[in-house]
């Protein structure tokens, strides 16, 4: 009995023991998968076997599954994304599925991906490349490639690389087409680019009738870059009527999504059929990195496709084929983890799924897969290198690491001109990531054959005319007035806007529209906003570019430069008695004077031991200095300079003098034979600093720039609307209620003064600006017109165009020559500065030898004598002639002397007398 209860309790621990051990429920011996595919799609057949090649590779290797058999049920949709679709999927649940590879189409994708969240089952789709299928929206909807955000991205780079701003989007109707629009469009928007017209194609059974009405539609618009994203079963058919209606020619650019790079590389043998259709077109083809693994499958593939499809032609691989292999191999590792955490295949019934009576499909038999959270979560941590590269999530939901290969069909094949990355952008290289990679693309072969890269617009053939709006105003008809009796247009700006529609290599129907009554002058500010409601195509004037105004509106190159100017009354200064004193400022003539005075006393302190001519009389050395001095002026000083010294300051002053006497008489010349004209306004400064009223052009933005740039009170303007406001303000003045000086435009001004020459511009020209032709953001008519317009410039039209219209009379010219400058002490600092280091250094020199020579006097006769008594005789010493100074240097010495009868004496005598007053 001891030994019953001894093998009992064994038993009993050995079984608790064992399931310590194991510590997880059992693998089961198979788990069953499902996929939905459309077996007869470009996608969908290569899908297929990849996917049944996959399922082999992991059955065959038991360290994957650990022995665990994965079987995989196919449905086929037959091309259906609607309700067929669905019924499919749940055919799928009956069978205790823990995951869905597919659906292929992003339309069946949002229905099924519902289903997937009630009953918690992940959905891996490598086809649906929808960007608004999120996991945020749909938990378990696991997307194993890449979303088209990224190839939009991709086309939006392109886009730019190539400065187009407009394309035109040609799609499927669907959600898979829209959406991925919808991401085009904002990804453009990021590029200040836009789409400037939808091409939509219905999803189901698209007619040969119906791609060429959306294609006639397409032609008549102005862009010439379209993007083509399609589904492969039918974009060859879009490409081959546009190539029979001419829309593959020069000038056009075609950019495709993936699907044709999927079709080129499934059936290249029948592609070849229509390659002709595809000349110039550029594609992305999502990028795969070569590896053993991909070309042990590219050596076997042909025997695997007439082993799964035997009754398929035959056919090559394509990029979604290798990410749906990718795709069973990450649930196949998503699935191992699932069962070494203790995951089991367990399913409950939904009591309120109820049987469906007269069908194939059982309600009560589909179970909510009740660990699907579970192998979901290990679908998102597996981390793997597959035949597409890195299959690694992001954390919200989206595979990592997107690039693509840019490429353009030439000839009878593809050449690959670029890579595409989310990290690098556009660049050029042997890989997305290869460390010598340039940014940029290579060079392209576009329709038609070319390697010119199209301007991507054109003005469109559809017979409508731009509708341009044309400011009137109360004056200056020179620039933009009507014929009379027409609805025609003339003057200068007219001129030249007709002038540069001459040049573009495209004819431009266009009609002008009068804005304003001609009796007021319009708004530029509500005309230019007509343009962004679409109402003016364009608008031709005066119109002036500002900041403000091309925050709005694209403004063409200016064609003439203008500014703000002041006007202001004017008076003839008739020439004096006195007019010799005006080309100096009275400091000038001060500093001048002093000039002569110090450099007369320096000459003098320098050569009155040398010199006679600077000896004698007080009287005499004063009138010496005067006269010498300002006789340099005509180099007629009869004194001699005999010291080293004064040459050298004398050599100075007279270049100084050289200059001044220039510049008095090239300036009292233009004084005395150019009319002159004064005004007490002296320019834009002289009125902000004073209080006076001030008169602008009413509705210009002369307003606003003097209130906010210079700070002028609001109260102190006055708004005027004719030249003859203008001239009655300014000859009332501000003491009768007019105004003490008027700011406008230099143009508009200079027509003002042409007839008018009691007023004058005043200073100088404070701003600079110009005028252009005003179109809508991002007109390609705007760079196409700017650079007509420098061709107007280059060759000399627009210089003709101005003088005929805008050449100024005499009296206007005479407004502008007012404001001869005096000459002032700030031109001529240098000299005089020159001028006096040199006086300085030579009266320095001349002290240290006197004094050094003074030293040597000293010693034999001034020994022991006071300091006052040291100074005079310095001065004195100073004072002597050269030779007196000389002997008395010297030390006394006896000598004899000869007397005239030529006897001689032995004396000792003082001083030997120096000749010629050495």
């Amino acid at each position: 009995m001891q030994k019953l209860w001894l093998l009992v309790l064994v038993i009993f621990y050995c079984g608790i023991y064992s399931n310590g051990l194991s510590g997880v429920p059992a693998r089961p011996s198979s788990v069953n998968v499902g996929a939905i595919l459309s077996f007869n799609s470009t996608i969908g057949k290569v899908a297929k076997v990849a996917i049944d090649a996959a399922k082999d590779d992991i059955n065959s290797n038991p360290s994957v599954l650990n022995g665990t058999k994965l079987n995989i049920s196919f449905q086929d949709t037959k091309f259906s994304t609607g309700f067929l679709g669905i019924i499919d999927s749940l055919l799928l649940m009956e069978n205790d599925t823990v995951a869905i590879i597919g659906p292929q189409y992003s339309v069946m994708a949002h229905v099924i991906s519902h289903i997937s969240n009630e009953l918690q089952v992940p959905l891996l789709s490598f086809a649906a490349t929808d960007p608004t299928l999120t996991s945020l929206q749909f938990p378990y909807f696991v997307r194993t490639t890449h979303s088209d955000q990224f190839q939009m991205a991709a086309m939006a780079d392109i886009v730019d690389y190539y400065q187009w701003r407009d394309v035109i989007a040609i799609y499927i109707d669907d959600d898979h087409g829209r959406n991925g629009i919808a991401a085009l469009e904002d990804k453009l928007a990021e590029k200040r680019c836009k789409i400037s017209y939808k091409a939509p194609l219905t999803p189901n059974n698209i007619s040969r009738e119906e791609i060429n009405n959306a294609l006639v539609k397409v032609i008549i618009r102005e862009s010439r870059v379209i993007v083509l994203h399609i589904y492969p079963s039918f974009g060859v058919d879009v490409l081959h009527v546009a190539e029979s209606l001419g829309m593959l020619g020069s000038g056009y650019v075609w950019l495709a999504t993936d699907w044709l790079s999927t079709v080129l590389d499934t059936d290249p043998t029948r592609s070849s059929s229509y390659m002709n259709d595809l000349q110039g077109v550029i594609t992305l083809r999502m990028y795969t990195p070569d590896s053993g693994t991909k070309k042990n499958l590219s050596s076997r593939w042909s025997n695997l496709v007439q082993k799964k499809a035997p009754d398929q032609s035959p056919f090559m691989w394509n990029t979604y084929g290798l990410y749906a292999y990718d795709t069973v191999w990450v649930l196949a590792h998503a699935l191992d983890s699932f069962f070494n955490r203790g995951g089991t295949l367990s399913f409950s019934n939904d009591s309120s799924l109820n049987k469906l009576t007269g069908g194939r499909l059982d309600l009560n038999s589909i179970k909510v897969f009740a660990n699907g959270r579970l192998l979901l979560e290990e679908t998102m941590k597996v981390n793997r290198t597959g035949l597409t590269g890195q299959m690694m999530f992001s954390p919200d939901g989206e595979l990592m690491n997107p690039s693509y290969e840019i490429i353009n069909v030439i000839g009878t094949g593809v050449r690959r001109i670029g890579f595409w990355s989310n990290s690098s952008g556009l660049h050029t290289g042997q890989a997305p990531s290869h460390s010598n990679s340039s940014k940029g693309l290579y060079g392209v072969i576009w329709p038609g054959q070319t390697t010119a890269t199209p301007r991507g617009w054109v003005f469109p053939n559809n017979g409508r005319r731009l509708i341009i709006g044309v400011p009137l105003k109360i004056s200056s008809h020179e620039l933009v007035s009507r014929i009379e009796g027409s609805e025609r247009f003339g003057g200068y700006c007219i001129d030249v806007f007709t002038a540069a529609l001459d040049l573009l290599p495209y004819p431009v129907p266009y009609k002008f529209v009068p804005f304003g009554d001609g009796k007021t002058n319009p708004l530029t500010s509500k005309l230019l906003q007509k343009i962004t409601t679409g109402e003016f195509d364009a608008v031709v004037g005066d119109i002036t570019i500002t900041t403000n105004r091309t925050k709005i509106v694209d403004f063409t190159q200016p064609y003439i430069e203008s500014g703000l100017v002041v006007v202001a009354p004017i008076r003839k200064s008739n020439s004096s008695a006195w007019a010799f004193l005006r080309p100096f400022t009275p400091m000038m003539w001060f500093v001048t004077g002093m000039s002569f005075f110090v450099v007369g006393a320096v000459v003098w302190v320098l050569e009155r031991r040398v010199n006679d001519d600077f000896r004698g009389p007080a009287r005499r050395q004063f009138v010496t200095i005067i006269w010498f001095s300002f006789s340099t002026l005509f180099f007629a000083h009869r004194e001699r300079t005999l010291s080293t010294l004064g040459r050298l300051v004398l050599i100075i002053w007279l270049f100084v003098v050289l200059i001044l006497n220039s510049s008095y008489t090239a300036s009292l010349t233009s004084i005395l034979t150019v009319e002159q004209l004064s005004s007490p306004v002296k320019g834009i400064e002289s009125l902000v600093t004073s209080k006076d009223l001030i008169g602008y052009p009413r509705g210009s933005f002369v307003e606003n720039y003097l209130i906010e740039e210079l700070n002028i009170m609001k109260s102190r303007l006055v708004p005027l609307d004719s030249p003859s406001e203008y001239e009655k303000a300014l000859k009332d003045g501000p003491a009768n209620g007019g105004v003490t000086a008027i700011i406008d435009e230099r143009a508009y001004m200079e027509l003002f003064l042409s007839t008018r020459c009691e007023f004058g511009i005043v200073g100088q020209q404070f701003t600079k600006m110009g005028w252009g032709f005003a179109f809508p953001k991002d007109s390609p008519l705007a760079i196409d017109m700017s650079t007509a317009i420098l061709k107007l410039s280059e060759n000399g039209d627009l210089q003709r165009i101005h003088d005929k219209w805008l050449s100024r009379s005499a009296c206007s010219s005479e407004g502008s020559k007012q404001g001869i400058d005096r000459l002032q002490l700030r031109s001529f600092w240098g000299l005089f500065l020159l001028c006096g280091i040199a006086c300085f250094i030579a009266l320095v020199c001349y002290l240290i030898r006197m004094a050094y020579r003074f030293s040597r006097h000293s010693d034999c006769d001034l020994a022991g004598s006071s300091h006052l008594a040291r100074i005079r005789s310095f001065i004195s010493f100073v004072n002597e002639k050269e030779e007196e100074g000389k002997n008395c240097s010297k030390p006394r010495s006896s000598r004899k002397v000869v007397h005239e009868d030529g006897s001689t004496d032995g004396y000792t005598i003082d001083s030997v007398r120096c000749e010629n007053g050495q």
